[in-house]
């Protein structure tokens, strides 16, 4: 079939994902972040969302392989 663009796109997606949470993680309580981002550590929040992302086109690649 060629090549399948979703399987490069969830991995990059995957791995920003996985370094956003870690320093979302490694930088948690730090009193800058929480001025900015009104208590909320979007760090983290955004690396989840990527993730998730980054999952899900790694799932459609791998659906749509197998038909």
């Amino acid at each position: 079939m060629g090549f399948d663009i979703r399987m490069p796109i969830g991995m990059l997606f995957s791995l920003f994902g996985f370094l956003l949470i870690g320093y979302g993680a490694g930088t948690r309580g730090n009193r800058m972040y929480a001025e900015h981002s009104l208590g909320l550590n979007m760090n983290l929040w955004w690396g989840g969302a990527l993730l998730a992302f980054g999952l899900v086109m790694l799932a459609l690649a791998r659906l749509g392989r197998k038909q």
